[in-house]
């Protein structure tokens, strides 16, 4: 009896040691990167994205000013080409970030309208209160470009 779960123990472990040996080892994925055209294609138009960003603070003056069809003009004027440039930055963004910046860059023209609403509405308060959250929307956006695609502040 001894020698039979002896026995019995000893293929057990072969069968054992067999069944890991035929397995196949999990690679490790590596995690998808920017190619090289990428980064050239995001740095076309990070630049003009980032400079529009910096031009939103101009919307602030223009409301507080109730100057309603600053406020307008510069939302279909300046700010009409970013949903263009965003878009193509979005499309060489890696495909796990593509659906984030889709969705902020909704959100961010989903508040320019709600801004526009607001001044028709003659609300100061909403129309800051959107601007407010447009902004937070491309900063959100800017975040998920990569780092080395944006150029470097000039000093």
């Amino acid at each position: 009896m001894v020698r039979s779960r002896s026995i019995l123990s000893l293929i057990l472990a072969m069968v054992a040691v067999f069944l890991i040996s035929c397995g196949s080892p999990t690679v490790a994925k590596v995690p998808p990167t920017y190619t090289a055209a990428q980064i050239e294609q995001i740095k076309e138009y990070a630049p003009t994205l980032l400079a529009l960003r910096d031009r939103m603070s101009e919307i602030p003056v223009l409301i507080q000013r109730r100057d309603w069809i600053g406020v307008r003009n510069f939302i279909h004027g300046p700010l009409g080409e970013l949903r263009l440039k965003m878009t193509y930055i979005t499309r060489n963004l890696l495909p796990t970030e593509q659906t984030k910046a889709r969705q902020i860059t909704r959100e961010l023209f989903n508040d320019l309208v709600r801004v526009e609403q607001s001044i028709e509405e003659n609300s100061t308060i909403g129309a800051v209160r959107n601007y407010q959250t447009a902004f937070a929307d491309i900063n959100q956006f800017i975040d998920l470009v990569p780092k080395q695609a944006i150029p470097s502040p000039v000093e």
